[in-house]
């Protein structure tokens, strides 16, 4: 295997985690599409997906990082939620990894939950801040997800067209 298949095959590995990353919150996901992109990119001489293709890659990678933050954030302030359910929410999340889908979808929630209870907010409370930073994420997951299809149609196009 020569090396510029060795970068093409790294840069697939790099996408398809990257991919996988835009729903498991222990990964960057959108960084790491766009770095396979950039590798690939380079593989290749810049020959089919050029400077300002990958400039525009990058600003949709780190309007993912806002985006992602943004939703969360949104999502806890909108219904009143403490710092300690913002961390909770960030904790669950990553238990939940260790759950399967069940868990990735009800550990941001049972962690905000429990963050509101610690604070020593009443359960319907808690209940209502656990469930507004559960959509903030779903949101963000969403955003992050539409995004990375648009970086990989736009890489698509540029490489074949």
């Amino acid at each position: 295997m020569d090396m510029q298949t060795l970068y093409y095959v790294i840069a697939a590995v790099l996408i398809l985690v990257g991919v996988a990353g835009t729903v498991l919150p222990a990964l960057p996901g959108l960084p790491l599409v766009f770095g396979g992109m950039l590798l690939a990119a380079w593989a290749g001489g810049f020959e089919q997906v050029g400077v300002g293709m990958l400039v525009l890659l990058g600003a949709l990678t780190l309007l993912s990082l806002g985006i992602d933050f943004l939703a969360t954030a949104m999502g806890a302030k909108r219904v009143g939620a403490s710092r300690l359910a913002v961390v909770g929410a960030v904790i669950g999340t990553f238990a939940g990894l260790f759950f399967g889908p069940i868990g990735l979808i009800a550990g941001p929630f049972v962690g905000a939950l429990a963050g509101e209870l610690i604070h020593g907010r009443e359960v319907g409370k808690a209940t209502r801040v656990g469930v507004g930073t559960w959509l903030g994420i779903l949101v963000g997951t969403v955003l992050k997800i539409g995004l990375a299809f648009a970086m990989l149609g736009l890489f698509a196009f540029a490489w074949f067209v």
